[in-house]
C-alpha cells in the first residue's frame, strides 16, 4: 500500500514551456521575401549562364529564418498551489452573473503569478503585451491556463515511438 508521505515527496507542480518569436520585423521580411520568391515561378532561363533569381531569395529567406529562430524566447510556467490559485481568482472577481472571475484582469495576473522563467510582475506582463500581437498574447495566456488547469498525463509521442520501433524492427 502506498505511503502518502512518499507520494507527497514525489509530487511536483506541473510546468509548461512555450517559445515565442519576438522578431516581428524579421517575420515581415520573411513574408516579403517569400512573396518575391513566389513571383519567380514564371522565370524562364534565357541562357545557360542565367542563375535562377529564386536561389538568392531562398538564401535570404534561410538567413532570415535563422534570425527568427534566434529571437525566440522560452517562457516557462509553473502551476499555482490551491491557495495561491484561490487567492488570485478572488482578486479578480467577475461583474457578470454566474462567472467566478474576470478573464480580462485575471489572465495577465495569472501569467505573472505562474511565470518562473523569466519571472514577471503584472507590470512586466503589461509592458510585454504592448509589444506582442493578439496571437502572441493568447499563446502566453493559454500557457498559463494550461499549466494551471489541465491534468498531467504521460503523453504518447508518436514520432518518438516510430523512431524507436524502427530501431527494433517493431519489437
Amino acid at each position: 500500500m502506498p505511503n502518502i508521505k512518499d507520494i507527497l515527496a514525489k509530487a511536483k507542480p506541473r510546468e509548461h514551456t512555450i517559445r515565442l518569436c519576438l522578431a516581428g520585423d524579421v517575420a515581415a521580411e520573411v513574408e516579403r521575401l517569400e512573396a518575391e520568391l513566389a513571383a519567380t515561378q514564371s522565370w524562364v532561363q534565357q541562357s545557360i549562364a542565367d542563375a535562377h533569381p529564386g536561389i538568392a531569395l531562398a538564401e535570404k529567406i534561410a538567413a532570415a529564418r535563422e534570425r527568427m529562430q534566434g529571437s525566440e524566447v522560452e517562457f516557462t510556467f509553473r502551476a499555482l498551489g490551491a491557495k495561491a490559485w484561490s487567492d488570485l481568482v478572488a482578486q479578480h472577481p467577475s461583474d457578470k452573473e454566474g462567472e467566478s472571475w474576470d478573464d480580462e484582469s485575471l489572465a495577465p495576473a495569472l501569467i505573472a503569478a505562474s511565470a518562473i522563467n523569466p519571472a514577471m510582475t503584472p507590470d512586466d506582463v503589461g509592458e510585454l503585451f504592448e509589444q506582442l500581437n493578439a496571437g502572441q498574447r493568447q499563446q502566453l495566456i493559454d500557457a498559463a491556463w494550461t499549466v494551471n488547469g489541465e491534468a498531467t498525463a504521460v503523453p504518447f509521442a508518436l514520432h518518438a515511438s516510430a523512431i524507436l520501433a524502427s530501431r527494433t524492427d517493431g519489437k
